[in-house]
Formats: structure tokens, C-alpha cells, sequence
């Protein structure tokens, strides 16, 4: 469910009260210096790992979208408007970019409530350079022209596709007419009677015009299927074709071939990228697909009305693997994927400091130990059992994992570690491919970000094959959702990762690091005084499910959740000279948390409330709270300071449109901070303290039952 935000109304704050700072300015685009000094850093990762003998090849899925729109295709739905048109034109970029492929159409998958099959468009290549296609071109690769009428020759191209089949060695071929279809002729194959495969050849309508088009059967052996190829291409030539639509089975892969698919998914198109042997690999991947999203006016963020940075809407997941199934390293290093489940549970920046919004145990990327006590009892003793196996086969690492390695009502697709693809048998040989998915990433806003976090999470599964690191579950209580919550701690945690990276002689290059540190989307603005200086920054909040998760409307590929809770981090810092800053809310004094990082000494603690009422959601009562103000106030001083974090423009108006830019956003996210100076009032609130009891790292406003008194 879309986020819907309030429109409220608030007084003009005049020109002569203190003013907040828009927090520095962070480039999207990397600078070309810092691009040097990160490609190399790659490099020397690489080596690095090769030194060990590591092969981790990674894949990845980003997703982008109209940022700009507003129809349904671009906010919420997979299909309809100009979505398929535009990913036609994206890949038809990507085979400029990667060149010496073969545009391979097949029907994609069909979801709970869509009444049809999506469509999926996938660019099949060799992984040396040559060519796999030497026949006509997709019309996808070509200026619009008058498609070929071919229907009077049907006949005629099934007759060379058979001979040139049965010249190839594939056995007796036979062409058939289609009585049903006349537009259409089969090929089949056959051994002692025995149908073995089949080529469909017809007509299809592309842009309103007739073009030939093919079916190829399914191959399990790549050679297999690559000779096939040539036939279809040999055939098509001989009958003048000038281009050429080639669907049906997806090709059969492995470390000689790639294959990207483009693909719709609700409010983006989702590229499934072909697995990169390297971090360098990876990079220069990625930075041709993002270019080739940005021709076609797709973007891999969105920007709301009031400056909120959020991602494509897609997600960013990253899968990592081996060049094959068994060369695969959780398959290599029997326990590699136990020390990961550890290793994650251990340090939550990796499932929170880089994820999507829709975040905890009912979410897209679900932490093992979000399911309760229990569950995690279970697992840890799951663990502890397959510690005790010498050998354990890849069929039993996955049938001990699996059952843990999953959301509340058992969906392994929405566990932020994701083993679908590790071994799993009910899944036939798409199952078992020795593959790890990471989902608990949000779309990344460049190239260099995504090919940082998958440099990290390389780097931590180097740590975890070479050493024997067997860390016990931690039982992180309410502490998970309360203490991780906040980005400082999220800092601070992943702070601890680099550090074992660094030990163990895995580290990140200073340019790696700083991107991966980079987190300007979260910064709502900063207030600066006499003596301190306030940060506000958007924290995480764990939206729950509303109503049955497990009930039909709720079991599509989308569910309905509340979104109206918002958590904010306050970071105060004071100088030595005039210690003695507090925060207060509603008439209490925050119990801050006294912290320290590199900028020294800092108080931190986290507020929630609700920033708007939806349509539909939990606590049918509670109204919006917002705007949230609080109040920073010094002994020495007769008057206090009124900070006021705004939803939406301070004034009340309405914004002329969605922002331009990321600065605009930054501007919008700033002008919604405002301070004014008031007097004191040495009466508190009316307020029942009993219902504001403040946690250890947060308090929770909408005890309060109303708005927010000043």
C-alpha cells in the first residue's frame, strides 16, 4: 500500500527567529577522482580474493522507474501503460551496450490475481565475445519499418528449418502444417516415434505490424541449444527474412553464456542481470545498465512531494554463487552458509542500514530471528546439529536452513537471506544452483553504491570461508527493533563489520568505505544554536500487516500494510562550554543517550508518532500527530527553543509538483524543519505521564491518544 501524506496547515514562521541548515550537500554522482580511486579498490578486492582461491560470482536485480509518473503502472501495478514499450527500448540499449547477443522473448511469470502471464524480454550472450546469432535481427534492434508479411512462406521456412536441422546431426526432422492454425507450421524432432522436441513457426503483431516469429523448445546443454541456433538462423536466411521474434523456453545456461532478463514487477521494470565473475565485472555492468535506464527517462530512486528520498520501489537484491552449482562457495564450504545466518544475526546493519522501507518481521526480507523465541530456539539448535555433521551434502544444508530461512507464514522468497536457490529439489534444477539472495536492500542510487555493497558482502563471505568463525546466536529481544532502529547504531554496528574485515585482511578501500557510509536520504535537517547543534533523521520503523496475512486478499505478490507510524533519531551535540542542553516533548525531558563517535561526544534517542490517519490501517482512533515538536531548552537561557519537524510545507501550501532534483528535494526536506524561539512556560502540559513512559532508546508519542502539545 502507497504512502498517502496529510496536508497540514501551520503559521508562517517570521524572518527574525533562528533558521535551520540544510545539511550539507552530498553528491548523487560520485567525483571523477573518487571514481578512480573506487575502480581501483575493486581491482585490489578482486585480487584479493582470487589470492584465496575464491570464485564469487555475483548477480543483482535492480529495478527502475518513471519517477515522474503518476499512472498505475508507475505506482503500483506490474502491467498496463507504456511499462512494456519502454523496457523494449531499455534492452534494445543493452544490446547496443553488450554486443553479440540474441533478444530471447518468453513468457514470464503469472501471479496470484493477474489474469495473465507477464511478459519477459532477455538478451542471451556468450560470455568470450563471439557472437551466439548471426541471423535476422529482433525488430526490438531496429528503426521502425514495414514489417515483412510472411505468411505465404511459412511452409517454405519449415521445410529449411527441418533440412537444416537434419543436416545439422539433430536427427530426422519433420514440417508440419498447422490445420488449426494456418499462419502456423511445427518442426518436430523425433527418435523411434518418441516426440523429442519442437520449433513452433507463425506470425506475430509487434507494434501493430506482422512479423515472423519462432518458438524454440526447451535445451538442457548449452552446445545443444547454440547449434539449434544456427539452424533457426541458417533457415530464416535462406527464406530472406529480414527480421526475426525468437520465444518460447528459456535457454539452458552455464559458465560460458549470460543471459539478462527485463522484466515487470508493480511500479518498476526489473532487470534480472547476468551473474559477474567480479566486483569489476559488476561494476562495468552496472554502470551501463543504470545508463541505459537513464536514456529511457527510468530512474533508480523516487522523490516524493515533501523531499522524502525513497528507492525505485523495486528493491535491489544481490545474489551471489559460484560458475556453477557445485563450484558454488555455501556449497564448497559446507559451513559457509551457517557462519552467514550467525554473522547476520550478529550485526543488523546488514538487514537494516541498507534496506527498503517495508523492513521487520512482516516484511520483504524477514530477519531469522524476527519469528519469535521460538523460532529462534529452533534455529540455533538447527545449527548446532548441522555443526556436528562432517560432510553435510548440499540437499541437507538446505532442508536444515530452509525452514528457518523465511517470513512469519513460511515465504523463504521474503527471508533476507533467501535460499530457494541453494539446493532445494522441489524446484527441480532451477533450485539448485548453489545460491544465495540478499534482500534486504533497498534499490541503490548508483552503480558504485550497488557494486559497494556487493563488495562488502563478498568480502564478509571471504571472512566467513576461510575462518573458522562460529558465533553464537545472539537473543536481541525488543533491543533488535528498538536499538536498530535508529541510524546511529546502525553506524556504529556496521563500524564493527569493517573493523573484522580489516583484521582478517579483507578490508574496503577508504572510497569503498565512503560510499558505503553515505546516508543523505535519511537526513531531515539539522538546527543550529548557541552552544549545540540538532540533527533530525528519519529512522526505521517496522510497519505491521493489516489484518490476515495468510487470507486470500493478502496472499498476491503485494500486501496491505500501515505505514502512518514514523520514527525520527534526534542527535544532539553540545559544546564543552555550555553543557546542560535538553530535549523535551509534550512536558518531558528526553532521556537522551550519551554516545560517542567520531564527531565526538553525542546524545541520541528516537521519537514516534503518527504522521497522517490512512484509509485503512490499525488503531482506528488515533488521529494524525502531526507536525512533531519539541523543545530545546538550557538553564542559562529565559527562553526555549520550538523545533518543528513539518510533513509537508510549514505554510500549508501545496507543492507545484514532485521535486526536479535531489538538491530540490533536499531544499523541500530542509524548509520542513523550523525553530522558533518562545517563552518559557514554566507550566507542563496536562499530560498523564503514565502514558508516556519513555523507553530506553525511544519514546512513543501515540500513547498520547492526540496531537502533540508544544
Amino acid at each position: 500500500m502507497l504512502r498517502t501524506w496529510v496536508h497540514p496547515v501551520f503559521a508562517r514562521m517570521t524572518a527574525q527567529n533562528p533558521t535551520p541548515q540544510t545539511p550539507p550537500a552530498v553528491p548523487i554522482a560520485e567525483s571523477p577522482d573518487e571514481l578512480r580511486g573506487f575502480d581501483d579498490e575493486v581491482a585490489r578486492h578482486d585480487a584479493r580474493l582470487a589470492e584465496l582461491g575464491l570464485a564469487v560470482w555475483v548477480g543483482s536485480e535492480p529495478t527502475f522507474t518513471d519517477r515522474h509518473a503518476q499512472s498505475p503502472e508507475w505506482l503500483g501495478a506490474a502491467l498496463g501503460g507504456d511499462k512494456e514499450a519502454r523496457a523494449r527500448l531499455l534492452l534494445a540499449g543493452l544490446c547496443r551496450r553488450f554486443p553479440g547477443g540474441l533478444v530471447l522473448r518468453s513468457e514470464g511469470r503469472q501471479y496470484a490475481g493477474e489474469d495473465r502471464p507477464r511478459w519477459s524480454l532477455g538478451l542471451f550472450r556468450r560470455r568470450d565475445g563471439v557472437a551466439v546469432w548471426d541471423g535476422p535481427p529482433d525488430p526490438i534492434e531496429c528503426a521502425p519499418a514495414t514489417g515483412a508479411a510472411m505468411l505465404p512462406t511459412i511452409g517454405a521456412w519449415a521445410e529449411a528449418l527441418a533440412a537444416s536441422l537434419a543436416a545439422a546431426g539433430f536427427g530426422p526432422a519433420q514440417a508440419l502444417a498447422d490445420p488449426e492454425e494456418p499462419e502456423q507450421a511445427r518442426v518436430q524432432l523425433s527418435s523411434a516415434d518418441i516426440l523429442q522436441t519442437e520449433f513452433v513457426l507463425g506470425m506475430a503483431v509487434h507494434d501493430g505490424q506482422p512479423w515472423a516469429r519462432i518458438e524454440l523448445p526447451a535445451y538442457a546443454a548449452v552446445a545443444d541449444f547454440l547449434a539449434a541456433l544456427a539452424c533457426v538462423a541458417r533457415s530464416a536466411r535462406a527464406c530472406g527474412l529480414p527480421t526475426l521474434i525468437l520465444g518460447g523456453c528459456a535457454p539452458p545456461l552455464d559458465a560460458t553464456v549470460e543471459f539478462t532478463t527485463v522484466t515487470p514487477d508493480p511500479a518498476v521494470i526489473e532487470i534480472n542481470t547476468a551473474p559477474s565473475v567480479s566486483a569489476a565485472d559488476f561494476l562495468r555492468r552496472s554502470r551501463e545498465i543504470y545508463a541505459a535506464a537513464a536514456e529511457r527517462g527510468l530512474a533508480p530512486y523516487r522523490l516524493h512531494f515533501n523531499g522524502a528520498v525513497a528507492d525505485s520501489g523495486g528493491g535491489g537484491q544481490i545474489t551471489l554463487g559460484g560458475p556453477s552449482a557445485l563450484a558454488s562457495p555455501f556449497l564448497g564450504v559446507p559451513q559457509l552458509l551457517p557462519r552467514l545466518v550467525r554473522f547476520f544475526n550478529h550485526h543488523p546493519s546488514l538487514s537494516y542500514n541498507y534496506s527498503h522501507d517495508f523492513v521487520g518481521s512482516s516484511g520483504q526480507s524477514a530477519r531469522a530471528d524476527e519469528r519469535g523465541p521460538e523460532a529462534r530456539d529452533e534455529l540455533a539448535l538447527a545449527l548446532q546439529l548441522l555443526a556436528r555433521e562432517p560432510a553435510p551434502q548440499p540437499e541437507l544444508i538446505w532442508h536444515s536452513l530452509a525452514p528457518f530461512l523465511c517470513d512469519a507464514v513460511g515465504n523463504g522468497h521474503r527471508a533476507e537471506l533467501n535460499i530457494e536457490k541453494l539446493w532445494n529439489p522441489s524446484l527441480g534444477a532451477r533450485g539448485m544452483q548453489g545460491l544465495v539472495e540478499f534482500r534486504a536492500l533497498r534499490m541503490q542510487q548508483t552503480p558504485e553504491r550497488a557494486t559497494a555493497l556487493a563488495c562488502l558482502l563478498r568480502a564478509i563471505v571471504a571472512l566467513l570461508a576461510t575462518t573458522d568463525m562460529e558465533l553464537p546466536l545472539i537473543d536481541w529481544g525488543r533491543e533488535l527493533h528498538e536499538r536498530h532502529a535508529l541510524p546511529f547504531y546502525l553506524e556504529q554496528d556496521l563500524q564493527l563489520v569493517l573493523a573484522a574485515l580489516d583484521a582478517a585482511g579483507l578490508g574496503l578501500g577508504p572510497a569503498t568505505r565512503s560510499v558505503l557510509l553515505r546516508e543523505e536520504f535519511r537526513r531531515w535537517g539539522q538546527v543550529s544554536l548557541s552552544g549545540c547543534a540538532l540533527e533530525l533523521r528519519r529512522a526505521l520503523e517496522f510497519w505491521p500487516l493489516v489484518g490476515d496475512a495468510t487470507s486470500a486478499d493478502q496472499g498476491g505478490s503485494s500486501r496491505l500494510v500501515d505505514s502512518s507510524t514514523c520514527r525520527v533519531e534526534l542527535r544532539l551535540r553540545q559544546d564543552d562550554a555550555m553543557q546542560g542542553w535538553q530535549i523535551l516533548v509534550a512536558g518531558r525531558v528526553l532521556p537522551m543517550c550519551q554516545e560517542r563517535d567520531a564527531g565526538g561526544d553525542v546524545a541520541v534517542y528516537g521519537l514516534r508518532y503518527r504522521s497522517f490517519a490512512p484509509r485503512q490501517g490499525i488503531h482506528p482512533t488515533l488521529g494524525s500527530q502531526a507536525p512533531l515538536r519539541l523543545r530545546l531548552r538550557h538553564p542559562s537561557q529565559a527562553a526555549d527553543h520550538l523545533v518543528t519537524l513539518h510533513e509537508w510545507r510549514p505554510d500549508g501550501g501545496a507543492y507545484d509538483g514532485l521535486p526536479e532534483s535531489l538538491e530540490a528535494a533536499r531544499g523541500r526536506r530542509a524548509e520542513r524543519v523550523t525553530v522558533l524561539q518562545v517563552p518559557r512556560d514554566g507550566a507542563a502540559p496536562d499530560v498523564d505521564a503514565a502514558l508516556l513512559e519513555p523507553g530506553r532508546y525511544a519514546m512513543d508519542l501515540r500513547w498520547l491518544g492526540g496531537a502533540i502539545p508544544a
